[in-house]
């Protein structure tokens, strides 16, 4: 059984670019990667660079004319570019594409794809995918909160579709709400969704009730040990019920208590917390694999030491 932990991703995801003061930025990635350098903790890793996702694998998750309207979107402003026009096409109010968004996007994708392939192949024991775009808002037929497609429903998508496996998890703990693999995956009793999320606050979605999903909305403030607490009565039980034979980690570290996108009071330990509880269960049902994405995350230096905390788990070290 293999050890190593992988580290998948691509210069690509450093390109996509929401213009100046955004919080959603290529320096997010130069964060996580100057910890990993400054901690040692680099060389416990396996680099991986990601391959795009083919567009077949992407219409498991999300409907065609979506697809077709991103990459639509990309091609005309690459048209509008080399006439003198802007530099950016808005998709929403807080998201937009830049002229290497399509690649990016295609990029996170095909790492939580090719993260998928390695751990199911043994090659790897479990994987983190230092990726932008993030996923988690983005619904099967829209675009939405600084995401265009879901890269772990995909994965997850992927895994049951080209894998054949059984029973999957997608364990999500970004502050705000993961309305977008909920939609994807609400009532597909393939995959259980346990997830802990703000609120109210960002989306203003009407929270799914289906057999499939355990959703915790707490409100602002909650800290640490309360997360934990409902983790162990609300998230585990069902957990061990469902015997995933895979899990996938929508890794948000915006609820950390300095990030101020959220009002959450959670800290590196509670990380470091939430994935032990998680490989735990990996390693109980799923012989260990684990594939965790990048979700949110905006405070640097707060989403580099959570980072740090979440593969230190993951890498055993």
């Amino acid at each position: 059984m293999a050890h190593a932990t992988g580290y998948f991703t691509h210069r690509a995801c450093w390109q996509h670019d929401m213009g100046a003061g955004h919080p959603e930025c290529p320096q997010r990635l130069d964060a996580i990667e100057d910890r990993l350098l400054l901690t040692g903790l680099d060389a416990a890793l396996e680099r991986r660079e990601a391959t795009p996702a083919a567009l077949a694998d992407l219409e498991l998750a999300h409907d065609r004319l979506h697809l077709a309207a991103l990459r639509g979107l990309a091609d005309t402003l690459k048209e509008d570019i080399a006439a003198g026009g802007p530099q950016r096409a808005q998709v929403d109010p807080d998201t937009s594409m830049n002229v290497h968004s399509w690649e990016a996007i295609l990029m996170a994708a095909g790492a939580a794809i090719d993260a998928t392939d390695a751990v199911l192949a043994g090659e790897l024991r479990n994987a983190f995918c230092a990726v932008r775009p993030p996923g988690h808002h983005a619904t099967r037929r829209q675009a939405m909160g600084f995401c265009f497609v879901n890269n772990v429903a995909v994965a997850a998508k992927y895994a049951l579709e080209r894998h054949g496996l059984k029973r999957v998890a997608i364990i999500d703990f970004d502050v705000h709400h993961g309305n977008g693999t909920e939609d994807i995956i609400e009532g597909d009793e393939r995959i259980l969704m346990c997830s802990f999320y703000q609120h109210p606050f960002y989306p203003a979605w009407t929270h799914s009730t289906a057999k499939n999903m355990v959703n915790l909305p707490v409100p602002a403030y909650t800290r640490g040990m309360d997360i934990r607490e409902l983790v162990e009565t609300c998230w585990i039980p069902r957990l061990d019920e469902h015997r995933p034979q895979m899990l996938f980690v929508s890794a948000g570290f915006d609820a950390h208590r300095e990030d101020d996108m959220g009002q959450l009071g959670l800290v590196e330990q509670d990380y470091a917390w939430l994935t032990d509880r998680i490989q735990a269960v990996a390693d109980r049902h799923a012989q260990g694999r684990v594939v965790s994405c990048l979700e949110g995350g905006y405070a640097l230096d707060a989403l580099a030491r959570s980072v740090e905390a979440h593969l230190r788990v993951l890498a055993g070290v």
